[in-house]
């Protein structure tokens, strides 16, 4: 039944009239993972180096087998973000006569095909073929595979379980993220235990026992089993479909979007604004060719730690500055007939915070390369970008209830200071001031990871209070929309 699904989506997928958009979509997808994928690879090859510039008074191997726990945490953390259930796709298949265990094994083998799924092997993999495998044998080396897979199947389905349960009981999420942190803050900061020593504790044996290699995939299955179970009681049509109060056909031409209905439709539309207009485009280019700020800074040992935070949050959320700055600007044109649509405004709110995070989560992962420069620089990256996402995005819409400078979006890009007042320069100051209100203090009587900390649980706070902050925004648009609409008016 699993491969009569797959071919279903096929041809689901080819008779689709939007097929041409898509496969555009999925390639350039394809090629930003491709990418992400060979900078991972030649970490990899390079792994032992780096290990031993960072533990330099390690072996190479006890360092390795340290670093894999702090890599599946880390893992976790992300995919709890960023990993996308396959849920819906199947839900057509519950009014036939098809048995619900094909159905949840489908769901379970669709989820393995992730890129989260292969970083581990393309990042551990040359290390083990080189290092462990020509020093300890082959069993060894074959271990430490079987190994990292359980580990790998554990992290895959577990995270899917958070994210189900998470559905029901938004609170699931933020306990989970506060205890991931809490763990590394335990080890790096209090020092009450080291993950490091846990991690070779296990992997240090598998050398001289290779045997327990399974104890990894046993995890992996009781994942599955619990996910397996979980699927097979709540796989229901009014069960999956929940959290929608009417049905809602997507429009959108973007398959990551459409599982977020009218919000994913709104948010697509100001992504083809993006793409098709010159003014707008250059927002997101800079954005790009900022990815290699941190090579000024991270290359020159004359800037110290605090600067991290600046350039941490400078590339995650440059996107953010430079395009949420013009923000209502961009729909200035048609801001009218915004007023009088039967669009929820809400559900535009909605459409920015997710736009910016989708945006900002891309430029976070086009960073991850910079890990080279320690797991430290990495680590004050995402703290980084959870600031973004959480507080800055906050932030930029707040001041967007306060610009009335209309942008026309049919003018080039070059020496074009339309839209462009005094609020710009009043929003970029808070914007890069406010994270070292909190840090700096801090971080000058030596206690940088604390300020660290705070900022990175202040960005999940406000993560996980959006719909509050959403309806605030929403009351504060409801007192200014008409002036906003006069201004933008004036040509």
């Amino acid at each position: 039944m699993t491969a009569t699904f797959l071919r279903h989506e096929l041809k689901a997928f080819w008779r689709s009239k939007n097929t041409g958009k898509s496969i555009a979509v999925r390639v350039v997808m394809s090629l930003l993972i491709l990418y992400l994928l060979i900078n991972v690879l030649v970490l990899g090859f390079f792994l032992n180096e780096i290990l031993l510039k960072i533990f330099p008074h390690d072996d190479v191997v006890i360092s390795f087998c340290g670093i894999i726990l702090l890599y599946y945490l880390m893992d976790l953390f992300l995919r709890l973000q960023l990993q996308e259930l396959p849920t819906l796709r199947v839900q057509p298949y519950l009014q036939l006569p098809v048995k619900r265990n094909s159905l949840v094994r489908y769901l379970a083998l669709t989820s393995l095909f992730s890129a989260f799924n292969l970083w581990p092997f393309i990042l551990f993999a040359p290390f083990i073929i080189k290092i462990i495998g020509s020093d300890s044998g082959s069993l060894v080396g074959l271990a430490f595979i079987v190994s990292i897979a359980g580990l790998t199947a554990f992290n895959n389905y577990l995270a899917l379980y958070i994210k189900r349960k998470s559905n029901l009981n938004g609170w699931i999420f933020l306990i989970v993220a506060a205890a991931i942190i809490l763990a590394g803050l335990g080890d790096f900061y209090w020092h009450f235990y080291s993950i490091r020593k846990i991690s070779y504790l296990f992997f240090g044996h598998l050398i001289t026992t290779p045997a327990l290699a399974l104890i990894p995939i046993g995890l992996g299955a009781i994942m599955y089993y619990l996910n397996f179970i979980y699927l097979k009681g709540n796989l229901y049509l009014e069960e999956l479909g929940s959290r929608k109060a009417v049905k809602y056909k997507s429009s959108t031409e973007y398959p990551l979007l459409s599982r977020f209905g009218s919000v994913g439709d709104l948010a697509a539309n100001e992504i083809k604004l993006i793409l098709r207009n010159k003014r707008s485009r250059s927002a997101l280019i800079m954005g790009l060719f900022f990815m290699f700020y941190g090579l000024i800074f991270y290359t020159n040992a004359h800037y110290g730690e605090g600067w991290k935070v600046f350039v941490g949050m400078f590339m995650t959320g440059i996107f953010i500055i430079s395009y949420g700055q013009f923000m209502f600007s961009w729909q200035a044109s048609h801001f009218d007939g915004l007023l009088v649509s039967k669009i929820n405004f809400i559900d535009f709110l909605k459409a920015k915070y997710l736009l910016f995070t989708i945006i900002s989560t891309g430029f976070f992962l086009l960073t991850t390369p910079y890990a080279y420069f320690g797991w430290h620089v990495l680590l004050v990256h995402f703290i980084m970008f959870l600031w973004n996402i959480g507080v800055n995005t906050t932030m930029v819409l707040f001041f967007a209830n306060r610009n009335y400078k209309r942008i026309d979006l049919s003018k080039g890009a070059a020496f074009n200071w339309e839209g462009v007042s005094g609020n710009q320069w009043i929003l970029s100051l808070p914007l890069l001031i406010t994270p070292y209100i909190i840090y700096g203090p801090l971080a000058l009587f030596g206690h940088a990871d604390i300020g660290l900390a705070v900022l990175g649980i202040t960005g999940l706070i406000f993560v996980a209070t959006r719909n509050f902050w959403i309806k605030q925004l929403q009351a504060d648009f409801y007192t200014k929309r008409y002036k906003i609409a006069e201004g933008f008016r004036n040509k």
